[in-house]
């Protein structure tokens, strides 16, 4: 019996799952081509003709490309629900904040990508409509399946299913049951492969050729130079200020008591004695903001005990469970671990003061090109990267090394950072690799 229902779970799990999932995705692929793909080809087409009339194209083009490019986004966000994502290939917008008709009719003319989606509007709305098939085939056998061409045969003059349409008698009814077996099975597992060969077909003209590829490239590293530039400048801002208001005000302070002394030295060496006791409790707290300033440069902890042991000290300093598993080949680059450390300790932060967090974890993983750092709370989700400086400053922390960061955070929670690095080790393990701190 136990067999029986693991057999169930297994066809349950690689075959109707699926099958169902893709039979969803198709009748919304198929819907959104039939629906947009002819309109906006015939409306792109309508916007190039009317080019050379008095200029009315060169306004109405750049509308007509900002639908179709709406459009294919949604094509590429579906792709990606299949595990086939596709990015997005346009070259970004020229930094001008308000570009004219004739600039902005340029700007799209001259993106390659804009001829491919208008190739693939037509081709798409074909295969697109093909992609109806996923859905009407599964749901035609479960028609049968039910027993509703026997219900109508029974309560109606004519009807059909499968093979014998009109249903002359009983037993052409009650075949329906098996057709529709047959059917829903076979639509279940053609079903992906429809939606397959459409994001297939769709990803040879909707996704980035190699060209774009670089052009995109080299924006993203213009962008990540520019906020590296600007975070260092903040940061040695700050350091200066730090200094500043101090580290430098203790240190004049203990300058003039230990000047002041000097002159005391032969009248009241009781004062003197006095003066010296603030002198030296001065240069402890100086000391003490130095190494605090030295600490949110470079912590120790992480230059003697690596990233690992660094940021198990910070889940123990935080106010609750923080699980903390961590696979590593060993140390790696200092800039990198560095970086990692710190954003494991923004995102901590953030969980701290603002999720209402019960626990939190977090997940190092390095795969020889790439770490991957994932930290998680329980908390009551909602955080947008956009709507504060602590994400956001993640995102360019993250971005001067070419890293990625994705915040998944619905409202009720769990909220999970997935941050990526490529980096690669550069000197064997030398700590432990997983616990609970």
């Amino acid at each position: 019996m136990d067999a029986v229902d693991s057999s169930v779970r297994e066809v349950v799990r690689h075959t109707v799952r699926p099958g169902a999932t893709a039979a969803g995705q198709g009748l919304l692929v198929s819907l959104l081509c039939l629906a947009t793909n002819v309109p906006l080809f015939v409306l792109s087409v309508v916007a190039l003709l009317l080019i050379p009339v008095f200029g009315i194209g060169f306004a109405l083009f750049p509308a007509v490309t900002a639908l179709v490019r709406i459009s294919t986004g949604l094509q590429r966000r579906i792709a990606g629900w299949g595990g086939r994502p596709i990015a997005r290939p346009y070259l970004p917008r020229p930094e001008d904040a308000q570009l004219g008709t004739w600039r902005r009719f340029r700007w799209v003319v001259g993106d390659p990508a804009t001829w491919r989606d208008f190739a693939w509007l037509l081709p798409g709305a074909f295969t697109g409509g093909a992609c109806l098939l996923a859905f009407v085939m599964p749901v035609y056998g479960l028609e049968g399946v039910l027993g509703i061409p026997v219900v109508l045969y029974l309560t109606v003059d004519w009807y059909g299913y499968g093979l014998f349409w009109p249903m002359d008698n009983l037993f052409e009814a009650l075949f329906s049951l098996p057709t529709g077996v047959l059917v829903l099975a076979g639509g279940l597992a053609v079903a992906p492969w429809l939606l397959w060969l459409h994001q297939r077909f769709a990803a040879l003209l909707l996704a980035p050729t190699e060209a774009a590829r670089l052009a995109l490239r080299v924006a993203h590293l213009t962008v990540s130079r520019a906020d590296t530039v600007d975070a260092q400048a903040a940061e040695l801002r700050r350091i200066e200020r730090d200094l500043h208001d101090g580290a430098q005000a203790r240190l004049v302070a203990l300058s003039m008591s230990i000047g002041l002394a000097e002159e005391l030295v032969e009248r009241d060496p009781t004062a003197v004695r006095r003066l010296l006791a603030e002198a030296r409790e001065t240069s402890g707290h100086a000391l003490a903001e130095l190494r605090d300033l030295v600490r949110g440069i470079h912590p120790p902890v992480l230059a003697e005990r690596g990233l690992d042991g660094a940021v198990r000290a910070l889940a123990l300093a935080v106010p609750m469970p923080v699980e903390v598993d961590v696979d590593l080949p060993g140390r790696l680059l200092a800039p990198v671990e560095s970086a990692a450390y710190f954003v494991v300790a923004e995102g901590l932060a953030n969980a701290t003061r603002h999720s209402g967090a019960a626990r939190a974890w977090i997940h190092l993983r390095h795969d020889g090109e790439r770490l991957t750092i994932v930290v998680g709370d329980d908390g009551r989700g909602g955080a947008d990267p956009a709507a504060g400086s602590g994400l956001a400053g993640i995102g360019r922390r993250l971005a001067a090394f070419d890293g990625t960061m994705s915040v998944a955070s619905p409202p009720g929670g769990p909220t999970v950072l997935t941050m990526e690095l490529p980096c690669a080790s550069s000197s064997p393990r030398t700590s432990p690799s997983s616990g609970t701190a």
